[in-house]
């Protein structure tokens, strides 16, 4: 991957992407992290793909359907912008966008779970990330399902020229 990323020029969103997701295929999400996030300021959020059948398909990095749901501290009678930590977990949520991990998101119906669509190597690295949120910490979020998801319709922008 360093080759062919070397092609291109030093900063390259396209790079320091693909770079990242071979990082994280190999179990190296500590170092994953940074590039996605350089990737995500230089203006790539997407992965790269290839056109089969009419449609893209990703090069590198995996799909996920992810649900979370509340743990066993979470507090009923508190909205959710008022739960401990909630600062915290939402800095989270938002470095997650950032760097690439999470693609979308939000709550489902009255609120007591979410539906993430996210990208990473394998399930291995997606529990792992989710393990460093303050919220599961504490046991007020918890990962209710994990689910590879194949992204066939996508109507965002690819940024590829």
């Amino acid at each position: 991957m360093e080759q062919l990323t070397g092609e291109l020029p030093p900063g390259d969103p396209v790079a320091l992407f693909e770079r990242a997701g071979s990082l994280d295929s190999t179990g190296r999400s500590d170092l994953a992290v940074p590039l996605r996030a350089a990737a995500g300021r230089a203006g790539r959020r997407r992965r790269a793909g290839l056109s089969v059948g009419g449609g893209r398909y990703g090069a590198s990095m995996a799909n996920f359907a992810l649900t979370l749901v509340h743990g066993p501290r979470w507090d009923p009678d508190r909205p959710i912008r008022e739960q401990q930590a909630w600062a915290e977990h939402a800095a989270f949520m938002d470095g997650l966008v950032a760097d690439g991990t999470i693609i979308l998101g939000g709550p489902l119906s009255s609120g007591d779970r979410t539906l993430h669509a996210v990208e990473a190597a394998d399930e291995r690295a997606v529990r792992a990330r989710l393990a460093a949120d303050p919220w599961a910490a504490a046991g007020l979020l918890r990962v209710g399902s994990l689910e590879p998801w194949a992204l066939w319709l996508d109507s965002r922008a690819d940024p590829r020229p």
